[in-house]
This record gives structure tokens, C-alpha cells and sequence, in this order.
């Protein structure tokens, strides 16, 4: 049998094993059905996150911090418009990109910048030059520090990638516990038609390949703002 053959057959041969449910990985290959799936008790071995959401915002904020991600916790909204003009002229903003929603919409009309709508079709490049990409979001992780998105919260699966300035208008209701959480509210907004992408944005792009140094924008946008008011 020649190399190529004993390929193949194994391949054969792994073809005849039903992969588990997602979800449901146990260490047999025929767990029980009254087994728990590990997922349950994903609380048990994550890192924990207070219950209150004062302690929930501090999380964000620290692991925000860390991560290189700048965040704004807003009383209102006028506090992010100001901090949105601020932003604008202090990094001169010539163009932007962004998406249909209610923040993004008064974002639009506050900033009063040439903007690409990715609601329509557009041009690949001339997206990647706009100064910024505006999004919504579905939720900020505080036990991660993460913003969740997907193709129907952020305009699509390049608006959050492509601009060298990914910023992020989101709700203070939206700020949910830990990845447990946001699993089950992407399940409960989504199901059974789940977004084409799902992602969980964790502070700007970032590479360390090269003798260990930290590079950011490597891969994505250098600047990630988040705003939650």
C-alpha cells in the first residue's frame, strides 16, 4: 500500500465515526444521554465576573485597558457626541464607513463626514481607505473584554475589519456577564437562522510572530474605540 493509500483509507476510515453535537464533547465516544455537555459547566473553569454591573463595567474597562481597546462609558448621549467630535477632529477624519442603526444613524448626522454605507454595495477599496469604520454590536463581554458582532449587528463582515479605525457605539444593556452569556443571547436573537459570521473582537488587531514583539494592525484595524451609553 503506498503512502497516498494508507492516506485515503484512514480518511475512509475516520469517515465511519459521527462527530459529536457541538457542544456535547465528552472523553468517551458514547457518553450516556444523562451526561451533562461540558459547555454547562463552562462557569466552573472561566474566569469569574462579579454579578453587579458596576463590577461588570470595571471588568470591561480593565481588561479594555489591557487590551489597548479605548473606552468611553457615557452618561448620555450627548456626552458621546462630544467625545465622538473630539475623536473626529483630534485624528482628522476625512471620510468614514458605517451601517443603518439608531447610533450609527446619529453618529452619521453628528459627525457630518463623507460616509461609505456598506448597506449598499461598495467599492472593497475604497472602504479600506475610509479613515473609520462604525459599528453597532450584539454585546461587550466584561470577562473578556470582547465585542461581539456579527454580519447583521456590524453592516456586514468587512465594516469592522477593513478601516484602519474600528469604532464601536453600543448599549449599556448590551454589556452581558461572560462568553456564556453571549452564546446563549447570540442563540436566543438568532436561532435557528444563525449570521454567516459570528466574532468576538478582543482589542485591535495584533501579531507577536516576530521575536515576540507586539505589533498592532497587523492583520485588521490598528485602533479599536468602544462608546456604551
Amino acid at each position: 500500500m503506498t503512502e497516498r493509500e494508507k492516506i485515503f483509507a484512514r480518511i475512509r476510515e475516520a469517515l465511519t465515526v459521527l462527530a459529536p453535537v457541538p457542544g456535547h464533547h465528552d472523553t468517551a465516544s458514547h457518553a450516556p444521554a444523562s451526561v451533562a455537555a461540558p459547555s454547562a459547566h463552562a462557569r466552573e473553569w472561566l474566569p469569574p465576573t462579579g454579578d453587579s454591573f458596576e463590577d461588570q463595567l470595571a471588568r470591561f474597562r480593565a481588561h479594555s485597558a489591557d487590551l489597548k481597546t479605548t473606552f468611553h462609558f457615557c452618561n448620555n448621549r450627548e456626552e458621546m457626541t462630544k467625545l465622538l467630535l473630539e475623536l473626529r477632529d483630534a485624528e482628522g477624519w476625512k471620510k468614514i464607513a458605517s451601517h443603518r442603526g439608531e447610533l450609527t444613524d446619529a453618529a452619521g448626522k453628528t459627525l457630518s463626514l463623507p460616509t461609505l454605507s456598506t448597506d449598499q454595495p461598495f467599492n472593497v477599496a475604497e472602504l479600506e481607505a475610509c479613515d473609520a469604520g462604525i459599528t453597532e454590536c450584539d454585546a461587550l463581554v466584561a470577562q473578556t473584554g470582547s465585542v461581539l458582532v456579527t454580519n447583521r449587528s456590524a453592516g456586514g463582515r468587512s465594516l469592522s475589519v477593513l478601516p484602519p479605525h474600528h469604532v464601536v457605539l453600543a448599549r449599556r444593556e448590551q454589556l452581558v456577564r461572560d462568553l456564556p452569556a453571549a452564546f446563549e443571547l447570540v442563540k436566543k436573537k438568532y436561532a435557528p437562522n444563525y449570521p454567516s459570521m459570528i466574532s468576538f473582537v478582543t482589542g485591535p488587531s495584533r501579531t507577536g510572530d516576530i521575536e515576540r514583539i507586539l505589533v498592532l494592525g497587523a492583520h485588521g484595524p490598528k485602533k479599536l474605540t468602544v462608546f456604551c451609553v
